[in-house]
C-alpha cells in the first residue's frame, strides 16, 4: 500500500481532497477556456488544459482551501488562489518532465505533455500556465500584492530545489550523503510550494500576521513529509530510509503543534496525520 494513497485518507481529508478538486476543476476550466476558431492559440489552451486538468490529488490547492478555513475564512476567498497554485504547480511538472530535466513519458497515468503534444508546445503551455497563476492572484484586489509575493518567493524556492536536484542528479550519481542534504532539496523542491499554499490560505482569510506565519510553516513542514513520503512510495534513498521515516513523523508532530494556534484547526490535524503516517 502507497505511504500517500487518497483511498487511506481519514473521512475529513477525503471530502477536503474530493471537493477540493471538483471546484478547482471547474475554476480551471473557467480558466483556461479554448478559444473559438481552433488553430495554434487554442491548441496551445489544449495543452495547458491537458496539464491542468489531469487527474491528481489536487493536495496542494486543498491545503489553499483548507487552511483559509483554519484562520476563519470562508473557502470562497480562496478558489482563486488555490487555483493559482494547481497552476503553477502543473507548469513546475510540465517542465521537470521535459527531455532537457527528468525527460518523463508518464504523468498522473497518461502520455506527460511533451509526448501527447511536442515539446515546443510544452514549453508554451508551461509558460502559459506560470502566467495564468499569476493572473489569477491579481484579481485578489487588495490582498493581490500580498499573495503575488508570497507565490512569486515560493515559485523562487521551487526554482532552487530543482536546480539542486538537477546538480545531484548531474554529479557521480550518487545519492544525498546525509538527511539534511536530502531535507534542504525536499523543502524547497516540494515544501515551498505546500508552504506557500497554506500561506495564500491565511491571506484569503486576512487573517493576522501570527496566523500566517503558522500557516506557512505548517505548510512547509506537511510539504516535506510528503516528499518523504513520496520517496518511500517510489523506493528512493534506501539508505536514508529509516532517518527519513522518522523525521516525516517529527514533521507531522510539528505541523499539527502549530494547527493547534488556530481557530479551526481539525481538517488540518487530519491532514498532517495522513502526510506523516501518524
Amino acid at each position: 500500500m502507497k505511504a500517500i494513497d487518497p483511498a487511506t485518507a481519514p473521512a475529513a481529508v477525503a471530502r477536503l481532497l474530493g471537493e477540493a478538486q471538483a471546484a478547482v476543476d471547474r475554476e480551471i476550466d473557467r480558466r483556461l477556456a479554448v478559444p473559438a476558431g481552433g488553430g495554434p492559440a487554442a491548441r496551445l489552451i489544449e495543452a495547458m488544459r491537458y496539464a491542468a486538468l489531469a487527474p491528481g490529488k489536487r493536495i496542494r490547492p486543498a491545503l489553499v482551501l483548507a487552511a483559509c478555513e483554519a484562520a476563519g475564512g470562508r473557502r470562497a476567498a480562496a478558489l482563486a488562489p488555490a487555483a493559482a497554485v494547481e497552476m503553477l504547480h502543473c507548469y513546475t511538472l510540465v517542465h521537470d518532465d521535459l527531455p532537457a530535466m527528468d525527460d518523463d513519458d508518464q504523468r498522473r497515468g497518461r502520455p506527460t505533455v511533451h509526448r501527447a503534444f511536442d515539446e515546443a508546445t510544452a514549453i508554451l503551455a508551461g509558460d502559459g500556465l506560470l502566467t495564468a497563476a499569476f493572473a489569477a492572484l491579481a484579481e485578489l484586489e487588495a490582498d493581490a500584492a500580498a499573495a503575488v509575493a508570497v507565490l512569486s518567493a515560493r515559485s523562487a524556492e521551487v526554482l532552487a530545489g530543482q536546480a539542486l536536484d538537477l546538480a545531484a542528479a548531474g554529479g557521480d550519481g550518487a545519492a544525498p550523503a546525509s538527511l539534511a542534504e536530502l531535507e534542504r532539496i525536499h523543502r524547497a523542491k516540494t515544501g515551498a510550494l505546500f508552504a506557500g499554499a497554506a500561506e495564500l490560505g491565511a491571506i484569503s482569510a486576512r487573517t493576522d500576521e501570527a496566523r500566517r506565519a503558522a500557516l506557512a510553516a505548517y505548510g512547509m513542514a506537511i510539504g516535506t513529509a510528503f516528499q518523504y513520503a513520496d520517496d518511500l512510495d517510489d523506493g528512493d534513498f534506501p539508505a536514508l530510509a529509516d532517518q527519513a521515516a522518522r523525521r516525516r513523523i517529527a514533521l507531522g508532530d510539528e505541523a499539527i503543534g502549530l494547527a493547534e494556534t488556530l481557530p479551526r484547526p481539525d481538517v488540518l490535524i487530519e491532514l498532517a496525520r495522513w502526510v506523516s503516517g501518524l
